[in-house]
């Protein structure tokens, strides 16, 4: 059952229902196959570190370890920032109400997007409201985080008249070069160029 989120703008409350924008859904997939000479299927397997033994899938799992090496329950450990002070932990979401703010376009421009949801449905007056908001081309965001954890995700709300999609992603850091302005490469960035020819049809 697909949980309810709560949205909350200029004060009045609303639930949405998220429906996630599958990449399959909108390009399809391809699913190749591998066969040994027998013809039988090939199965994927993971070399261990000795070399010599394979492990079937789901033969290997991440263990927790102290210092001495000893195993560790994952209830026993605490996230902790650099300064080694405790980081408390972010409550899910969908177990909270979340308050819409204004968002500037630039910080949605520079998202780098992870997940994209379609959201519904539109019969409460306050999501008439925002679908006008959205429409008009004002932005919305808040922070998101799908189940509990240490840290949220940023999500922005853009839309029109017929549809809202919420984006979610983390805010990307990028250098701007301005027209005509020259890019210098520090000495340890230098490449050695190579006058080979180039298959294209490799890339």
């Amino acid at each position: 059952m697909v949980r309810p989120l709560r949205l909350s703008m200029d004060g009045d409350e609303f639930s949405v229902t998220l429906i996630k924008v599958d990449r399959e859904k909108l390009y399809g997939t391809v699913e190749i196959e591998a066969f040994d000479e027998r013809g039988d299927a090939a199965t994927l397997k993971v070399l261990a570190a000795d070399g010599n033994t394979l492990i079937n899938k789901g033969g290997t799992a991440l263990e927790p370890l102290d210092e001495d090496g000893n195993s560790l329950e994952r209830d026993k450990l605490k996230a902790v920032d650099r300064e080694g002070a405790e980081i408390k932990p972010l409550v899910s979401s969908f177990d909270q109400t979340n308050k819409l703010v204004p968002a500037e376009i630039d910080d949605y421009l520079s998202l780098i997007v992870k997940s994209v949801y379609l959201l519904g449905p539109f019969e409460s007056s306050s999501m008439t409201v925002l679908i006008k908001n959205l429409a008009a081309g004002n932005l919305y965001s808040f922070p998101f985080s799908y189940r509990d954890g240490i840290e949220s995700d940023d999500a922005f709300l853009v839309g029109n008249k017929k549809y809202v999609f919420m984006v979610v992603g983390d805010a990307g850091t990028f250098d701007f070069v301005k027209l005509n302005q020259n890019v210098v490469l520090d000495a340890g960035e230098e490449q050695e160029i190579v006058d080979d020819d180039i298959d294209f049809d490799l890339l």
